[in-house]
């Protein structure tokens, strides 16, 4: 009897001590959005930070180096298994007395979007989800879209994102924005999912300037990525290095608006 009930006891603490599936969306790849949506009824925040150092231009003293940062908050809401919200408040802080200031990729503002599952994982050969999202911020207003694609193989997956966006600001010009990601991401165990990642930008603006600024890109990104899950806690980093053009801020006068290190880390809580 008392053999028993100590397995017994040892058994719940190794569950309660193990990763369980609740209903947690986390991201293994940090500027990939992968095909699975919230539960319907379950919440979830998570929290982004992004770093890259960047050069800079002062009319007195002339180039220097300085860390640019962008963060955001998500609130995510399963409205039904299929489709779920997200609302987001995001912050840039930003750099006075510089000809050239960098502007990364967020502003500072807030955004609305919505993630849809067209079928159940593993249903098609390719699981496909649709994202739609609006941002608003102190300069613009964004329209964005993405398609999102997924293989699973095993515990490799296998993820990528279509994703353009049409920027309309408040002054008047309208500017294309590219921005597809390439990613995989392999399950060592439930809790461990280590894995590499790509990412591009290109910004094309409207009317056409006659040179094109080395800062409208197009800028590819590829590095690490690793998620820790903890079960209702995740936590994601990837730290990538621009292989466009590495050197281009040891210039001594020209402004880079993307550094050619970039970190973004997330950390998810589920409710």
């Amino acid at each position: 009897m008392y053999l028993k009930k100590t397995l017994v006891a040892a058994s719940a603490a190794v569950v309660a001590l193990c990763p369980r599936a609740v209903g947690a969306t986390p991201q293994p790849l940090p500027f990939t959005y992968v095909y699975e949506t919230l539960p319907e009824g379950d919440v979830e925040v998570e929290q982004y930070v992004d770093l890259t150092p960047v050069k800079v231009i002062n009319a007195a003293t002339g180039a220097q180096y300085l860390l640019a940062s962008q963060f955001q908050t998500e609130f995510e809401y399963g409205i039904t298994d299929r489709l779920e919200l997200g609302l987001y408040v995001t912050l840039q802080p930003t750099f006075g007395g510089y000809v050239e200031t960098p502007t990364l990729t967020e502003g500072t503002g807030v955004k609305e979007r919505l993630r849809l599952r067209l079928a159940e994982a593993g249903q098609w050969p390719l699981d496909i989800g649709l994202y739609g999202e609006v941002t608003e911020t102190e300069s613009e207003v964004d329209l964005e879209a993405k398609i999102i694609l997924e293989r699973r193989v095993g515990n490799l997956r296998i993820v990528a994102n279509l994703w353009g966006e049409r920027e309309y600001e408040y002054a008047g010009h309208a500017n294309w924005v590219i921005n597809p990601t390439l990613g995989m991401t392999y399950q060592v165990t439930p809790g461990f999912h280590p894995g590499v990642e790509s990412w591009m930008r290109a910004e094309y603006p409207s009317p056409a300037p006659a040179t094109r600024e080395f800062n409208l890109g197009p800028h590819v990104y590829v590095g690490p990525t690793a998620m820790f899950n903890f079960g209702k806690l995740w936590w994601s980093t990837g730290a990538y290095v621009r292989a466009t053009d590495f050197r281009h801020s040891l210039s001594p006068t020209a402004g880079d608006a993307f550094g050619s290190v970039w970190v973004r880390t997330i950390i998810g809580l589920s409710f």
